[in-house]
């Protein structure tokens, strides 16, 4: 930037630089997707259109960071993206990683739709947006343990949202009767009511929609059960 006397507007800039040798989560997060997935007639309860163009964001990002990050995690809406703790990225400043994740996660996303929804165009009035944040985590056992709550979050969304619309589309319940079927129902119970009431064996879903997708820094996309093998995922790290 050229010198002048308006330059002193700089001094007004402030940085917020993360803690060093932490590990940084960056979570992207759809926003109003409830609306976005309505507008384009997403499939209930899970699209494999939009879940396999989120992968496909996701591991673009990855690739594009690769030796500063781990791996990053899916579900829904939703990415988190774990980076090494001695990650020096931007200078581990919160602002420019939260932006340039979010913006190139964006901007794939718009740029890839046309190769999962071929029959259907992105229009001016509904357009994707996520928010994204920097959250750092002390140690490698709290990381492994977010990584566990997203994955556990994933099984929990999953298996009630199959639940509640496997009952309006075979069963013919409105909205409001599916939820009181549902309510206060354990997981067991849920897939019992999936299996006798519509069925279907949960086990039998598609492992993307049960366990979400990890995408590794060599971009290898898998749907596993991240609890049994968090210690395998982090060997290295």
């Amino acid at each position: 930037m050229a010198n002048s006397r308006f330059g002193y507007v700089r001094d007004f800039e402030t940085h917020d630089t993360l803690l060093p040798q932490t590990y940084i989560v960056v979570r992207i997060d759809g926003k109003k997707f409830h609306e976005f997935s309505k507008h384009y007639d997403f499939a209930k309860p899970n699209d494999e259109r939009a879940l396999r163009l989120m992968n496909a964001c996701a591991k673009n990002v990855v690739m594009q960071y690769r030796t500063d990050l781990i791996l990053a995690y899916g579900e829904s809406d939703e990415y988190s993206f774990i980076l090494r703790r001695d990650s020096a990225l931007f200078n581990r400043r919160s602002d420019k990683i939260a932006t340039l994740f979010v913006s190139l996660f964006t901007a794939n996303y718009v740029s890839l739709w046309p190769k999962f929804f071929t029959d259907r165009a992105l229009d001016g009035k509904h357009l994707p947006y996520f928010d994204s944040r920097c959250v750092v985590y002390p140690n490698l056992t709290a990381v492994k343990d977010y990584l566990s709550w997203r994955f556990v979050d994933t099984h929990i969304n999953n298996l009630y949202n199959t639940a509640f619309w496997q009952l309006i589309q075979k069963c013919g319940m409105t909205p409001q009767e599916s939820e009181n079927r549902l309510s206060g129902t354990v997981s067991s119970e849920k897939q019992e009511i999936l299996f006798k009431d519509c069925g279907i064996n949960y086990n039998n879903e598609p492992e993307m929609f049960k366990k979400g997708s990890l995408v590794t820094n060599k971009g290898a996309i898998l749907h596993i059960d991240v609890i049994k093998q968090i210690d395998e995922l982090f060997e290295e790290f």
